[in-house]
């Protein structure tokens, strides 16, 4: 079998025009970038408000393990799976941040035949959509730093200052800085850091704005600092909105790609579910389900952080529905969380199988409160054994849900096609009643517990006096509407990366809260995560490169 990189070169692509012309998008409608990737136009998309929406599918997983899960191979494969059943669907996923390309994953593009290509231009720079982002954030702070310099007419408080700067890459060095050294003529020093482009509330706003003026409003509504009186700084105060859209009318735009079937895929935003929202722009997969009968989508990491903020807030600010989950596990990683060691994992132990089960039938309970109706994919591996699978099969059986072993990284379409015929039936059924765990009016410290104690199952939810004081402050300044989103590990559902399967009892703790009221949500800063990632001791960046032939080695 090639690897993945051998078969994403082999691609036989069609010219983006023929996959958008798939989904009735004129070619003049289409900017392109190459022949084979393509922004819609945002007149276009505005032409789309009163189509009939088709079905949502969610992709989510379990805890990630190093043995690997292939939630976006398994979105890819599904994308393709529907249409080889004659069904017309789109595949959403988000775009790859060069933080964890150069750092620890080296690619983030689907795997094996179920790839979205051209693979390298998508773990890059792709249509710089990131770089839009990073430059407009930037560009805020950078006017905050002038202002203050040129007299300060805001009164902004120096030690108030919340909007620090962003890059996307892994920089620990970044993470606490002092700015403005060296003399009068460099400004006023302070404090300050940075955080990864990919947990901007700038990138969340572009994945969650309706159109250019939504992303503007919501843009001016950032909340930047404070006065010595505790009065908000508006990013609209500053007159940095405007400027700040400019840089970004082109990123609003979704990007069009294909798979290796060439079929449509959209590619658009990339916050990361452990630290932001962690789903692609709602833009995006609205657009793809005016277009499209079937769309399916992934959310980041497992159920327990990507399910639950595609539904506590992708669902409820963006008024979508998903109508089937698919919750993706590999037989290898529930090994892993049965307690098998990484070098270990090949050697068939139905018993560490059927104890990392209960990993799986967390996320299965979790999805059901949303009202979502889920079905597994168990996404083979060629070391699994029928004994092995059949123990995951019985596992879900019990639990009143189906798990369906699926072959698509090997056979691509072909491989997926039974459980393509089910999420159809799924979809069709009429049973998913989405809602949300909690309501809009419940308190903001009470939405962190829900989540922690509904999803996570702990018993507790800890947090300081000052956290406590900060989010009655901002429920007094009328954002005590907004959901929340969780920053927290991806490989637990405690706060300690360490605890695999499914511990119940725990305490979460909060260490911190931001308040993101361009996006619309308030982030609680969980354990020990951070929001601006390091590099590993062998970082990915040290294997990319151009072999002989001129190809990109390393990114997969």
């Amino acid at each position: 079998m090639k690897t993945d990189i051998e078969i994403a070169r082999a691609a036989k692509k069609k010219p983006i025009q023929e996959i958008g012309a798939r989904l009735g998008v004129p070619a003049e409608h289409l900017l392109p970038f190459g022949h084979d990737k393509a922004k819609i136009s945002a007149e276009f998309i505005a032409g789309l408000a009163e189509r009939p929406r088709g079905k949502l599918v969610l992709v989510t997983a379990i805890n990630p393990t190093p043995a690997g899960e292939g939630k976006t191979t398994t979105t890819v494969g599904l994308g393709d799976g529907l249409n080889a059943i004659g069904k017309k669907a789109a595949v959403c996923i988000r775009e790859a941040s060069l933080g964890p390309n150069f750092g620890m994953k080296g690619g983030a593009a689907g795997g094996g035949m179920a790839q979205v290509v051209p693979m390298e231009e998508m773990n890059l720079h792709f249509t710089g959509d990131f770089h839009a982002i990073t430059s407009a954030h930037n560009l805020l702070s950078a006017m905050i730093d002038n202002h203050i310099y040129w007299g300060n007419e805001l009164e902004i408080d120096e030690r108030r200052i919340v909007w620090r700067r962003v890059m996307d890459m892994n920089d620990r060095a970044l993470r606490d800085i002092v700015v403005s050294l060296g003399g009068v003529a460099n400004g006023f020093p302070r404090q300050t850091g940075f955080d990864i482009t990919v947990a901007s509330e700038v990138m969340a706003i572009l994945c969650l704005a309706a159109d250019l003026a939504d992303l503007k409003t919501r843009l001016g509504d950032i909340i930047v600092a404070y006065t010595r009186e505790k009065k908000p700084i508006y990013a609209r105060d500053l007159k940095a909105d405007g400027a700040m859209a400019v840089l970004l009318a082109q990123a609003m735009q979704p990007n069009l790609v294909q798979t290796l079937e060439n079929n449509p895929a959209f590619v658009h935003g990339g916050p990361f579910a452990n630290i932001a929202h962690g789903c692609n722009s709602a833009i995006a997969t609205k657009t793809a389900l005016a277009l499209a009968d079937y769309v399916v989508t992934e959310a980041g990491f497992g159920a327990d952080l990507g399910a639950e903020k595609f539904m506590n807030i992708k669902c409820r600010k963006a008024g979508l529905a998903p109508d089937a989950v698919v919750i993706v596990a590999t037989i290898r990683a529930l090994k892993m969380n049965g307690g098998v060691a990484k070098e270990a994992l090949g050697a068939e132990n139905v018993a560490a199988v059927k104890e990392g089960c209960a990993n799986l039938g967390r996320h299965i309970e979790n999805v059901a409160k949303f009202g979502v109706p889920a079905i597994v994919a168990i996404n083979h591996f060629v070391t699994d054994t029928e004994a092995e699978i059949e123990a995951v099969k019985a596992h879900v059986a019990g639990l009143g849900a189906e798990a369906v072993l699926c072959r698509h990284w090997a056979e691509g379409s072909k491989g997926i096609e039974a459980l393509a015929h089910k999420v159809v039936a799924i979809a069709e059924s009429g049973k998913a009643a989405y809602r949300p765990l909690y309501a809009d009016e419940t308190p903001l410290f009470a939405k962190i517990e829900a989540v922690a104690k509904e999803i996570y199952r702990a018993a507790e939810v800890t947090a300081p006096a000052s956290v406590l004081s900060q989010l009655k402050e901002w429920e007094s300044a009328g954002y005590g509407h907004l959901p929340v989103c969780m920053a927290k590990t991806q490989y637990s559902f405690t706060t300690d990366p360490t605890v695999r399967g499914a511990p119940v009892g725990h305490s979460i703790p909060v260490r911190e809260v931001r308040l993101s009221a361009g996006a619309g949500f308030v982030v609680a800063i969980c354990g020990e995560i951070m929001t601006m990632p390091g590099l590993p001791r062998r970082p990915a960046a040290e294997t990319i490169r151009f072999n002989d032939a001129g190809e990109i080695e390393g990114l997969f």
